[in-house]
């Protein structure tokens, strides 16, 4: 019960001025001349004055409020390790029924470093959870917070946080562990591929160890190398990059007996691998219409460096001219064919036949340059089905069809068979899904018979247009028409001839993207996708090595031809190994390195501070015997706001003065029969008074 007194004036405070002053100098005037009757007039005012203010006691009923209390408990993935999540659970066990003891303190549990989003595992950030847990607590109210946590916290402040109440942090783990691991120093983030890179790395030790340690270098899950570094120092590595696109460095340690863990034995850097400019070699038999069409699509490349030569002057023309007075360029046949063509990643041979300007044996060579993983590409005219044709060269065997001889000359849509539209360098061209394509017409077919290798595009009556094979190491292209030009021209409206071109070209040069049998694997978020180009109706499930060594077999589902997609949803961080048949990939998933396994020896120092600027504490639950298994809890002391908040053996909470009011109860003083009695008695006196 809360007695309190309050006026509630009959009458505006203004008017009681104008009636209770005068009234009270006449009084006064009274009393200073003694005149008889002035002390009961003195005193019949002082009840008038009573009665017009209108005192009221109250008593109000109010429920005290109680403190709120934060239960922070540190689910991160460093929990994991030995017996802290054990440790952690019993430890929130206890408190739990400690603290239930108090009836005056409300208990907020916030478990962080459990979400499923990769921002929130990368870190733990336990005063971000606690900042969320008294975000609507009043400061008057906070009477403190216990965090349960193996100490490795990375969004501690230096100093207090923000709030005026008692911080103490519970540390798991043992105060005698060690571990070992391995870093990236200095990582690029690209590199020339097939050009070795420059890296640093470090082993570090809990326990300052020095002396030799082996390490595994391994280049997109395949080991390359073993190193031999010194613990503590800085070591350098080179590293050939083998590839285009994303490449997964990874190094490795093996585990030291009595770690804590192996998983920071491990450091990952993901290096995206350039290649310098391809050098493409394009000779033109003769000029003719679309003879700069391959030249305009290859010079506006810039990953290509383009040699062209155009042949003009044929060896048989025989017109008089001295040959002093030509301004033409000798052909460098034997510099081109013989010194330097293993330089060239793609040689293109547009409308080119056989007149003598190559001697015979540098077909040979060109042969030999495709089994030896060259490519070739043949861009075929009526040429090709004449008697000069290079296909009655050495160089037939390389090439994926023979011509018949004839030269079908009529008008047709090029489309796509069933394999060009799975295969990726023809899939999904654009204006390919209507019937008829949506793109200009062809009227030249060059016939071929006995076609290996893959038909992905068909001309008229169904007749072989586009044609890829592998030989050997190399690979080898074949477009049975010269008319790509009139798309180019925009004829009828032309069509996708840049996207094709291009297409064709890459794929001779081995482009990852372009590959018909391809997996990969990328990790978005928490999110592993997983991507399948094949040839195939179904390439099967997809089976998955998570880093911690589960294995979890998802399903691909077509989305497209060609293309099977897949994705698992997973709370672990970490290099993850997958498999489709004979194909296998690497990804990892979530942040590199993350600083949550950076350095995973449960440790007080980081919350010293804002816990002792709090009046708080930080200890260990478990003892620091060998073992180091048994969790003692300190007593739980609830304190004012003044007091001590930590001893030895125990941990203090601070209470609240807040309360909440739930009713209100009014006794007027001068209400009713009383007041007008009184008022009465005091009028009557003074007018006895007067009358004697």
């Amino acid at each position: 019960m809360n007695w309190s007194i309050s006026f509630e004036p009959l009458i505006s405070w203004p008017l009681l001025a104008v009636v209770l002053v005068p009234l009270l100098l006449l009084a006064l005037v009274g009393l200073w001349f003694r005149q008889r009757g002035g002390v009961l007039r003195f005193v019949a005012l002082l009840a008038l004055a009573a009665a017009l203010f209108n005192p009221v006691f109250l008593n109000e009923e109010r429920e005290p409020l109680k403190s709120v209390v934060a239960l922070i408990v540190d689910r991160s993935q460093s929990q994991d390790i030995g017996e802290r999540t054990r440790q952690t659970d019993e430890a929130v066990a206890g408190l739990q029924q400690r603290l239930g003891r108090f009836k005056q303190f409300d208990v907020r549990v916030v478990e962080a470093g459990k979400s499923d989003a990769a921002e929130e595992r990368t870190e733990t950030r336990l005063f971000g959870a606690l900042e969320g847990a008294f975000r609507d607590v009043p400061p008057s109210r906070i009477g403190g917070a216990i965090m349960i946590t193996d100490g490795e916290v990375h969004d501690a402040p230096p100093g207090a946080p923000d709030f005026n109440a008692p911080l103490h942090a519970l540390i798991t783990g043992n105060d005698h562990e060690k571990d070992r691991r391995i870093r990236f120093e200095n990582a690029p983030r690209f590199g020339i591929v097939g050009k070795p890179l420059d890296m640093t790395y470090r082993v570090i030790s809990t326990e300052n160890e020095t002396g030799p340690v082996d390490v595994r270098v391994s280049v997109n899950g395949e080991q390359v190398s073993v190193e031999h570094a010194t613990v503590g120092q800085a070591m350098p590595l080179q590293v050939t990059i083998p590839g285009a696109g994303r490449n997964i460095i990874e190094l490795a340690i093996d585990r030291e007996p009595g770690e804590l863990t192996d998983t920071n034995n491990r450091a990952i850097a993901l290096v995206d691998g350039i290649r310098e400019n391809l050098r493409v070699l394009l000779v033109s038999g003769e000029p003719h219409a679309g003879e700069r069409t391959w030249r305009n699509l290859l010079k506006s490349d810039a990953s290509v460096d383009l040699v062209h030569f155009t042949i003009l002057r044929p060896p048989e023309k025989q017109d008089g001219t001295p040959i002093n007075e030509l301004s033409l360029i000798a052909f460098p046949t034997r510099e081109l064919f013989v010194e330097k063509i293993k330089d060239f990643d793609l040689i293109i041979f547009d409308r080119y036949q056989h007149r003598d300007v190559l001697p015979i044996l540098y077909y040979d060579y060109i042969s030999e340059y495709v089994e030896k993983g060259g490519a070739l590409l043949i861009a075929a005219g009526p040429e090709y089905a004449g008697e000069a044709s290079i296909a009655r060269t050495p160089l037939m065997s390389a090439l994926p069809a023979m011509p018949t001889g004839e030269v079908v000359e009529k008008a047709f849509y090029p489309r796509l068979t069933d394999l060009g539209q799975r295969h990726p360098v023809t899939r999904g061209l654009d204006g390919s899904a209507t019937e008829p394509p949506h793109w200009s017409r062809w009227f030249r077919t060059i016939g071929v018979q006995n076609p290996q290798g893959e038909v992905v595009m068909k001309g008229a009556d169904n007749r072989p247009l586009l044609l890829l094979d592998r030989k050997g190491e190399g690979r080898v292209g074949m477009l049975l028409s010269d008319q790509g030009w009139l798309w180019a021209r925009g004829f009828e409206g032309g069509g996708p001839h840049v996207q094709l071109y291009r297409r064709i070209a890459h794929w001779l040069m081995k482009e990852p993207e372009l590959e018909e049998e391809r997996l990969t694997a990328e990790g978005r978020g928490m999110v592993l996708e997983i991507r399948r180009q094949t040839m195939a109706d179904d390439p099967g499930p997809a089976q998955i090595i998570t880093p911690s060594g589960k294995t979890v077999t998802v399903k691909l589902d077509k989305s497209e031809p060609g293309v099977f997609l897949g994705s698992v949803q997973t709370n672990e961080i970490g290099l993850f190994q997958v498999a489709n048949g004979d194909l296998t990939a690497l990804a990892h998933v979530g942040p590199v390195n993350a600083p949550e396994f950076a350095d995973v020896v449960s440790t007080e120092n980081l919350l010293r501070a804002p816990t002792e600027a709090t009046g708080g504490s930080v200890r260990r639950l478990a003892s620091s015997s060998a073992l180091g298994s048994d969790v003692t809890l300190p007593s739980i002391v609830p304190v004012r706001s003044a007091g001590e908040a930590s001893g030895s053996d125990w941990i203090g909470l601070r209470t609240t003065d807040d309360s909440v009011l739930k009713a209100v109860s009014r006794v007027p003083l001068f209400g009713g029969f009383l007041g007008l009695g009184l008022l009465l008695l005091a009028m009557g006196s003074m007018w006895y008074r007067e009358g004697r």
